[in-house]
C-alpha cells in the first residue's frame, strides 16, 4: 500500500509512540484542528473511512480535500452526504469459489494486456491478496469415523485441475498467498489470523505508517471481521480484482445507521438467537447501502465470538456492513487469538488517539437508530426460506403447518386436522415407510421429516459458546440414551482447526460423533449447498410422494434450493438446535413442550433436560479456548497437507489454458478488445428473457449446488464425456464460463412469469415456445437482439456472487430493471457492463401487465449520461399498444459511468494499464 501525501493534509501525518517504538499515521484530530472541519462525532465505522481520505488525498482527482471536508458536512446534515468518494482498502480476501474466477480474470488480462501491447507484469496485485480454499469440500460421507478423510480423498479427485490453477497463481502473481483446502472457512481464518484491526506498511520513502486494516472480499459475508472492528464488507470478483489492481472503490459516504444494544443475553439463550433478531429488525428499518453501527451499554456483556456472528450475517439484513468499535474486548480478543502483544498495544493507542475507541463517553452522530434489549431474546430459528423470516421456537411447528398449507392449498386449520388425523395429507405420507429403509429400519417420512441437520458456516462455528453449547447438548443427549433419528443426515464442519482442537480437549467430539456429528470437514459444505446426496431411497420417497423436507443448519443462508434439491424448506438455528432437531427428526414437533425421544427405558426427554446452562458453558470455554490453541494451528497456516505439497504446478508469467479442461478455460472477455474505449448507447427492440418475482437472489441467478444431466450445463459436460457423478457443482466450475453462462437463471426453484408456474432456468424462444433460459438467449443473441430481465424488489441479494453479472452478460442482457436492487449486485452488473435500473413512479411488473411478450426500448442512454439520470423506455405491448414510463439509471456514480463505457471496469483497468 503506497501512502501518497497531499500538500493539505500533510499536516495531518503524526507520530505515534507504542512500547517505545515510533510509527506515523494520520490523524483525525489533527485534521480538525487544520480547520477541515469537524470529525468529533462521526462514528467510528465513518472514521476509518475518512483516514483512508487523509492518507490517501492528493489534491486531484481521486481524493480532494473537498472529499474530506464532506465528512463534517455528513456530521452537520445529520448523518447523510452522499458524496461520490475514491476509497482504497488496505487487503483482498477471496474464497476458491470466487477466487478461481478472479484469477481466471487476471490470468486472461495478462493474455489480454499483451495483446493491446502492454507489459504483462503490470497485471499483478497491489496490495496483500490471501485466497482461502472452504468451498469445495461436500458432504458425501458422514456419521462415521472415515468422514474427514472421505470427503477429503473427494476433494482433491474432483477439484486437482482448480488446486493447479490456483497454486500456479500463487506463483505468478505477487502478493497472492493462498491457504490450502482443509485449514477452515476464509472468514474465520480471516477473524482468527489474518486480520489485525490496525495495520501497518511502508510508504514511498520507506517509513511504517499505521492505519486501520480495512479490506474487500470475493464472499458477501466478509463483514464477519467488522466485529473486530475491521472494515470490510463484499464485492464482487472483478470489483475485488480491480480494487488488488490499484483502482480504488468508488462508493458514496453512506448513511450509518445506530443500533443501540443494551441488558444482557438470559439463561438458555444464544448468539445465534439474538442475530436472527437482529436481522428480522434490520431488513424492516431498512438498510441497503447503508453502513450499522452497534453501540450501547449490552457491548459491554457480549464477547467478540457474538459480535462477529451478528457482523456475519450484514448481507442478510441487507447493510453494506455491521460495524463494532474497538474497545476492550476487541483487545481481549486479539490475545487470546494469538496476536502480537506488540500489536495490541498498538491497536489501543491508535484507536484512542484517532478517536476510533469505544469508551464509555462515545456518542456518535448516527443517521438513524434503532434499539434493542438483549434480555428480551428468546430461542428463535429462521425460515423456511429466507433469513428475515424469525420464528420464536415456541411458534416454530405452528409456522411450519402454514407451510405446508400453502405448499397444498389448503388452509390452515385443515392442514393442522390432516397432520393430527391422518387424513389426505398424512395418508399419502405413510405409503413412504415402504420406500425408505436406512440400516436395516423401516420408517415412515412426512411433511416437515428433518433430512438435513448441519453445524456449518463461519456464522456460528466462529464462535465457541454455541459450539460447546451444541457439544453438552450432544453429552446430555448420548448420556440418556438418544441418538439423531436414521433420516437425517448429520455434519459437523468446523470453520477453523481451532474448533476441533477445543472440542476434542473438552472431550466433547466424541459426543457429538456418538449422535453422528462427525466432522466431515473444514469448509463451508452445507451453508452453501455442499451438502451432498441423500441416501437414495431417501431422495426417492421425498420426489415420488412430493414431499417438503426439510434441513436445519447453523448457517446464514437458506433460500430456495440451496441447501439441497431435495429439500424445499430450509432452517436457520443455534449449533444446540441443530443437534436437537437432528434428535427429533421432524419439524412439526415443539421442541418447548413436545419429547425428542425416549430414553431405553421409556422415559420422555425434553429439550430442558439436555439443554445446557450458561455456567456450564462459559466453564468449559474459558478452560479449552486458548492463545496456546490459537498460535499451534495457526502456525503453518499456509504449509497445507501432503496432498496439497503434492500439487505441482508450473512457473509461467501467463497460464498455459488446456483445451480440454471443464474446470478452467479462458474466458472471452478480453479477446480482441479494442485499444479505446466504446460508448452508451440506448437500447432498442429488446425482448424479454424473463420476468422475476420479489427477492431473486443471486443463488437464483447463479446458483452453486449440483445439477443434473438434462440441464444445458449437464448436456455440456456430457457431451465432454463427464460421468454425472464427477460434474460437481456450478460453484466448482466457475472458471469455466461455458458452463457457468448455461447456469445462469437455472436455479430449480426460480420461477419465470413468462411461464405458468414453472420452476427451474426455462422462458419462451423466439418461436414463443418453452425451452431453456441459455438456449433462448443463444437464439437471439444470433438474430443480434439484445434482452432485458424484469425483476421485483430486493434483486440480487444474497452472495457477492460475480458470476450472477458474468453470465447476465454472457447470455446478452443489456439491462434489468427492478424495483430495487441489493447492493452487491447492483455494483457487479454495472463492472460487467450491463446497466440496471429501477421503476418509479409506482410501476412495476405486475401494475404494467408485463408477460414477457413486450419489445423493450430505453432511451436517454449516452456517453454524457449522468449518474442517477431518469432516462424513458418505451414499452410495446404483444397487443401493438405501447406504454412509456421513466425508469431511474442506476449507474451510481461517475467513475461507473466510464465503467460501461469501457464495457466494465476489468476493461477499463486493463486499457488504463496497458497505456501506462
Amino acid at each position: 500500500m503506497t501512502v501518497i501525501v497531499g500538500k493539505d493534509t500533510a499536516k495531518t501525518r503524526k507520530t505515534l509512540t507504542v512500547a517505545g517504538q515510533s510509527i506515523a499515521y494520520y490523524s483525525i484530530p489533527a485534521a480538525q484542528a487544520a480547520g477541515l472541519g469537524d470529525f468529533s462525532k462521526l462514528p467510528a465505522s465513518l472514521k476509518v473511512v475518512l483516514e483512508n481520505m487523509l492518507r490517501f488525498e492528493d489534491g486531484g482527482f481521486t481524493v480532494s480535500v473537498e472529499d474530506i471536508k464532506a465528512f463534517a458536512e455528513w456530521g452537520a446534515k445529520g448523518g447523510k452526504n452522499p458524496r461520490e468518494i475514491a476509497y482504497r482498502p488496505a487487503r483482498v480476501l477471496m474464497q476458491d469459489f470466487t477466487g478461481v474466477p478472479a484469477v481466471v480474470d487476471l490470468a486472461a488480462m495478462r493474455d489480454g494486456i499483451k495483446g493491446l501491447g502492454g507489459n504483462a507484469q503490470k497485471i499483478n496485485p497491489l496490495v496483500p491478496v490471501d485466497l482461502v480454499i472452504d468451498h469445495s469440500v461436500m458432504i458425501d460421507e458422514f456419521g462415521n469415523p472415515r468422514a474427514f478423510q472421505r470427503n477429503v480423498d473427494l476433494e482433491y479427485e474432483r477439484n486437482m485441475e482448480r488446486y493447479e490453477f490456483l497454486k500456479w497463481g500463487q506463483t505468478a502473481f505477487e502478493n497472492f498467498r493462498v491457504v490450502p483446502p482443509g485449514t477452515g472457512i476464509c472468514h474465520q481464518v480471516n477473524l482468527e489470523y489474518l486480520a489485525q484491526t490496525v495495520w501497518t506498511d511502508k510508504d514511498q520513502s520507506g517509513e511504517q505508517v499505521a492505519y486501520p486494516d480495512t479490506l474487500v472480499g470475493t464472499d458477501s459475508h466478509t463483514t464477519m471481521v467488522n466485529g473486530m472492528a475491521v472494515l470490510g464488507w463484499g464485492v464482487g470478483g472483478i470489483e475485488a480484482e480491480a480494487a488488488m489492481l490499484g483502482q480504488p472503490v468508488s462508493m458514496l459516504i453512506p448513511e450509518v445507521v445506530g443500533f443501540k444494544l443494551t441488558g444482557r443475553m438470559v439463561e438458555g439463550t444464544t448468539g445465534t438467537d439474538l442475530v436472527l433478531k437482529v436481522v428480522q429488525m434490520l431488513r424492516k428499518h431498512g438498510v441497503v447501502n447503508k453502513f450499522v453501527e452497534f453501540y450501547g451499554e449490552g457491548l459491554d456483556n457480549l464477547p467478540l465470538a457474538q459480535r462477529a456472528t451478528i457482523a456475519n450475517m450484514a448481507p442478510e439484513y441487507g447493510a453494506t456492513c455491521g460495524f463494532f468499535p474497538i474497545d476492550a474486548e476487541t483487545l481481549r480478543y486479539l490475545k487470546q487469538t494469538g496476536r502480537d502483544e506488540a500489536r495490541i498495544a498498538l491497536v489501543e493507542a491508535y484507536a484512542k488517539e484517532n478517536g476510533m475507541w469505544r469508551g464509555a463517553d462515545y456518542a456518535p452522530i448516527y443517521s438513524s437508530t434503532l434499539e434493542l434489549d438483549m434480555s428480551t431474546i428468546v430461542p428463535a430459528i429462521s425460515g423456511p426460506k429466507r433469513p428475515q423470516d424469525y420464528l420464536p421456537l415456541t411458534g416454530a411447528s405452528s409456522a411450519f403447518t402454514k407451510v405446508v398449507a400453502d405448499y397444498r392449498g389448503l388452509d390452515v386449520s385443515e392442514a393442522a386436522k390432516d397432520m393430527a388425523d391422518e387424513g389426505p395429507v398424512a395418508t399419502k405420507q405413510v405409503d413412504v415407510a415402504k420406500t425408505a429403509t436406512v440400516d436395516g429400519e423401516d420408517y415412515t417420512l412426512r411433511d416437515g421429516s428433518v433430512v438435513i441437520a448441519s453445524i456449518t458456516s463461519c456464522t456460528n462455528t466462529s464462535n465457541p459458546y454455541v459450539l460447546i453449547g451444541a457439544g453438552l447438548v450432544a453429552r446430555k443427549a448420548r448420556a440418556r440414551g438418544l441418538n439423531r433419528k436414521p433420516w437425517v443426515k448429520t455434519s459437523l464442519a468446523p470453520g477453523s482447526q481451532v474448533v476441533e482442537q477445543y472440542l476434542k480437549a473438552a472431550n466433547l467430539q466424541e459426543d457429538l460423533d456418538a449422535v453422528g456429528f462427525n466432522i466431515v470437514g473444514f469448509g463451508c459444505t452445507t451453508c452453501i449447498g455442499n451438502s451432498g446426496p441423500l441416501q437414495p431411497e431417501i431422495s426417492k420417497a421425498i420426489n415420488e410422494n412430493d414431499l417438503i423436507a426439510t434441513a436445519v443448519l447453523s448457517g446464514n443462508r437458506n433460500f430456495e434450493g440451496r441447501i439441497s434439491p431435495d429439500v424445499r424448506a430450509n432452517y436457520l438455528a443455534s449449533p444446540p438446535l441443530v443437534v436437537a432437531y437432528a434428535l427429533a427428526g421432524d419439524m412439526n414437533i415443539d421442541l418447548t413442550t413436545e419429547p425428542l425421544g425416549q430414553t431405553p427405558d421409556g422415559k420422555d426427554v425434553y429439550l430442558k433436560d439436555i439443554w445446557p446452562t450458561d455456567q456450564e458453558i462459559a466453564e468449559l470455554v474459558d478452560r479449552v479456548v486458548t492463545r496456546e490453541a490459537f498460535l499451534s494451528k495457526y502456525a503453518d497456516v499456509f504449509k497445507g497437507d501432503s496432498k496439497w505439497q503434492a500439487v505441482k504446478v508450473s512457473g509461467s508469467e501467463t497460464y498455459d489454458w488446456p483445451a480440454s479442461s471443464t474446470y478452467i478455460q479462458n474466458p472471452p472477455y478480453f479477446r480482441g478488445m479494442a485499444a479505446e474505449k466504446g460508448h452508451i448507447n440506448p437500447i432498442t427492440d429488446a425482448r424479454v428473457l424473463a420476468v422475476l418475482g420479489d427477492m431473486i437472489t443471486t443463488d437464483h441467478i447463479s446458483p452453486a449446488g449440483s445439477f443434473k444431466a438434462t440441464t444445458p450445463a449437464g448436456k455440456y459436460l456430457t457431451e465432454r464425456q463427464v460421468a454425472v457423478k464427477d460434474f460437481n457443482s456450478y460453484g466448482s466450475r466457475r472458471g469455466n464460463h461455458e458452463v457457468m453462462m448455461r447456469g445462469t437463471f437455472a436455479n430449480i426453484r426460480i420461477k419465470n412469469e413468462m411461464l405458468d408456474g414453472v420452476e427451474g432456468g426455462y422462458t419462451k424462444g423466439p418461436n414463443g415456445e418453452q425451452t431453456s433460459i441459455y438456449d433462448a438467449a443463444m437464439e437471439y443473441q444470433d438474430a443480434g437482439v439484445p434482452l432485458v430481465i424484469f425483476g421485483g424488489i430486493e434483486y440480487g441479494a444474497g452472495s457477492s456472487r460475480d458470476w450472477a453479472a458474468k453470465g447476465t452478460n454472457l447470455l446478452g442482457v443489456k439491462a434489468v430493471i427492478a424495483e430495487s436492487f441489493e447492493r452487491i449486485h447492483r455494483s457487479n452488473l454495472v463492472g460487467m457492463g450491463v446497466i440496471p435500473f429501477e421503476f418509479t413512479g409506482g410501476d412495476t411488473r405486475k401494475s404494467l401487465g408485463l408477460t414477457g411478450d413486450e419489445v423493450v426500448s430505453i432511451g436517454g442512454l449516452s456517453d454524457d449520461i449522468k449518474p442517477l439520470s431518469t432516462v424513458p423506455c418505451t414499452i410495446t405491448m404483444k397487443d401493438g399498444s405501447v406504454k412509456t414510463i421513466q425508469l431511474k439509471c442506476r449507474i451510481d456514480t461517475e467513475i461507473e459511468v466510464d465503467y460501461v463505457k469501457h464495457g466494465g471496469v476489468l476493461h477499463y483497468v486493463l486499457r488504463d494499464l496497458a497505456k501506462s
